[in-house]
């Protein structure tokens, strides 16, 4: 018997629930591998990266078409501008490039799984700018040239000192490239299809230095250094430091957003020096002098002086004190002579080695020249190994050194020019040297022959490059001795050099016949210099000079001088 429910079927939510999902994935992963499927390997159509159309291609074939339609563009200068003047940046030399790989892969190039590239490959790309690349310190390097042309920077506050004064250098502010958002600026230009100069961001320069600083600076310290002198007070003695003696010692410099002031320890000792020298306490070298007309040893002196700490430790502080308190006692420490007695007498100059005199035709310059330059020379001391340098012994030839204008030779005519006549003194010390039998370093022959000298035996002098220079080679010091009888105008002058040592050498003097004689030419010149001349010929000689030990008749050695003297041009004065 069958038994008929009256109710209604139901199937189990149990059972259902399973299978709807079930189905519900199978359908989602059905559309997602179609979806893949679809979006092929290629780039999502319409894709352009920094303007150029790579939409469709592979990916392999969208990095050969991004870097052919870049790379022109990549290495074209970006044209920059700023305070109205131009410059160009070079992508190259600033480390700038394109990363083709990074730029196609965020384009979407090639299939992928992730539902974002699926997305844009079937609905279309974007328009992306290339992933580039940059060496930061290169970029900043090559912006470098332009801002320094461009920028004007701040002018820092500061304070300068001068002799007896301190002078205020008041701050300015300044324009310069901000560098930072310039380099951003530039990067953001790079593969630019436009080309346009790209403005680059500027910012004002504030000195660090400013005014209120230079104010406090000059009020609390530069004023005061140099309102009076200080006073060493050393032994007894007290020795007085004016401005102007130290304030090549003294700066102020920033720290801190402040003037600091600064003591260059050396410069400050260098100012002292000549102070102390002047001084009682200075030490005294032994030298060697004539007295009455003989050579006699001038004892050393011993003398005192100080532990420079002792000065330089406090000196930024008594330099701006008031009154009595701008002076240092400090303690002194026996100062001994470089140059001892004993070693004067080591020297043994003690007789007269050699002399020359040569005459000149009265003038009042040759008078003054060769006057001064006799005064600077007489007394020098050459020890063994010294070499005198005329130029160094006499110095330059001016106004304040005591010379006056004379005749001189340049380019084989005669000119006028302070020091003429100072060669007479050359050639006089020459053949002294010559006679002395001291080895000769430098020494030039006038141009043409001037028969007042000795042929083939004299020399010219001119600030700073023609010298006369010989070495004392002797085992002995010697003493130069310099003076003249001056001219008048019924009578010549004199140049005398004497030199004194212990004699070595006997030195016998020859000479060849004049050879290869040239003749003169004319010249016609004008203007106020022109100075007239009678012509003369010139000729080769050679000189040599025979050296005999004292007491020996039998020659050491020989050493030959040859001198070529060119012709000495008329010179016709025309008028302009």
């Amino acid at each position: 018997m069958v038994r008929v429910s009256d109710e209604p079927y139901r199937t189990s939510d149990r059972r259902v629930v399973p299978w709807l999902l079930l189905g519900l994935l199978v359908l989602f992963g059905g559309v997602y591998v179609t979806g893949y499927l679809l979006a092929s390997d290629r780039v999502p159509r319409g894709t352009t990266v920094s303007g150029v159309e790579i939409g469709g291609l592979r990916p392999t074939a969208a990095k050969q078409k991004l870097a052919d339609e870049l790379e022109e563009r990549g290495a074209a200068p970006i044209m920059v501008t700023a305070f109205s003047q131009r410059g160009r940046v070079d992508p190259r030399e600033a480390g700038m490039d394109v990363d083709i790989d990074a730029s196609v892969d965020q384009a979407g190039g090639g299939r992928s799984w992730h539902p974002a590239r699926i997305w844009d490959s079937l609905t279309g790309g974007q328009d992306l700018e290339a992933v580039t690349t940059v060496d930061e310190e290169a970029l900043a390097k090559e912006l470098k040239g332009f801002t320094r042309e461009v920028d004007t920077p701040a002018r820092e506050g500061r304070v300068v000192f001068r002799r007896d004064s301190a002078v205020a250098r008041q701050p300015r502010s300044g324009e310069i490239v901000d560098r930072d958002a310039a380099r951003t600026a530039v990067q953001e230009a790079f593969l630019a299809e436009d080309g346009a100069p790209v403005e680059l961001p500027t910012t004002v320069d504030e000195p660090e230095i400013d005014k209120e600083d230079v104010s406090r600076a000059m009020e609390e310290f530069a004023n005061p250094a140099v309102s009076a002198p200080v006073v060493i007070e050393l032994e007894g003695e007290r020795i007085e430091l004016r401005p102007r003696d130290y304030t090549r010692a003294l700066s102020m410099v920033a720290e801190d957003g402040e003037l600091a002031p600064r003591l260059h320890e050396k410069k400050l000792m260098r100012g002292l020096r000549p102070r102390m020298e002047t001084s009682a306490l200075s030490p005294r070298d032994a030298t060697v002098r004539l007295v009455d007309g003989r050579p006699r040893v001038v004892p050393a002196k011993r003398g005192v002086t100080f532990d420079p700490e002792d000065i330089t430790g406090s000196f930024l502080d008594v330099v701006v004190a008031d009154g009595r308190e701008r002076s240092l006692t400090v303690d002194g420490v026996v100062d001994r002579p470089d140059f001892t007695t004993a070693d004067a007498r080591a020297l043994r100059i003690r007789e007269q080695v050699s002399e020359f005199t040569t005459y000149y035709p009265h003038s009042d310059y040759r008078n003054t020249n060769l006057g001064r330059a006799a005064q600077l020379v007489n007394g020098t001391v050459l020890r063994p190994g010294d070499v005198f340098s005329l130029n160094e012994t006499v110095g330059e030839r001016t106004a304040e050194n005591g010379f006056t204008k004379g005749f001189i030779i340049s380019d084989g005519v005669y000119k006028e020019d302070f020091g003429g006549g100072v060669s007479q003194v050359a050639t006089t010390t020459f053949n002294a040297m010559f006679f002395a039998g001291l080895k000769d370093i430098e020494h030039k022959p006038h141009s043409f022959y001037i028969d007042r000298y000795p042929v083939g035996r004299e020399a010219t002098v001119a600030w700073p490059y023609v010298d006369l220079k010989f070495e004392n080679d002797t085992p002995y010091g010697v003493l130069v001795q310099a003076w003249i009888d001056p001219s008048s105008p019924g009578s010549s002058g004199a140049m005398h050099v004497r030199m004194w040592s212990t004699k070595v050498w006997r030195i016998v003097a020859g000479q060849s016949e004049r050879h290869n004689f040239t003749e003169p030419e004319t010249r016609r010149l004008s203007g106020p210099e022109c100075v007239p001349n009678e012509g003369y010929g010139g000729f080769d000689i050679d000189v040599y000079r025979a050296f005999y030990r004292v007491g020996s008749r039998k020659v050491d050695h020989r050493e030959t001088f040859s001198t070529t003297y060119l012709p000495s041009d008329t010179v016709v004065c025309e008028d302009d």
